[in-house]
């Protein structure tokens, strides 16, 4: 079964990528929140990819 927490915040972090303008900003703290909350809850694989993700975001600001 797939870490539904996970696949969240891994959407979350391609709609905060294709955001534009002020709704950039929004969608990337909603990114953050998803990755934050799925990182206590995954496989340590998975903790690598958060943190990638992590970092698309910080490239994004």
């Amino acid at each position: 079964m797939a870490n539904r927490l996970f696949i969240e915040a891994r959407n979350a972090v391609d709609m905060a990528k294709n955001a534009t303008g002020s709704g950039q900003h929004t969608a990337v703290e909603r990114a953050r929140n998803a990755i934050s909350s799925a990182f206590a809850n995954s496989t340590i694989a998975e903790q690598r990819l958060l943190t990638q993700l992590q970092n698309e975001l910080d490239h994004l600001t």
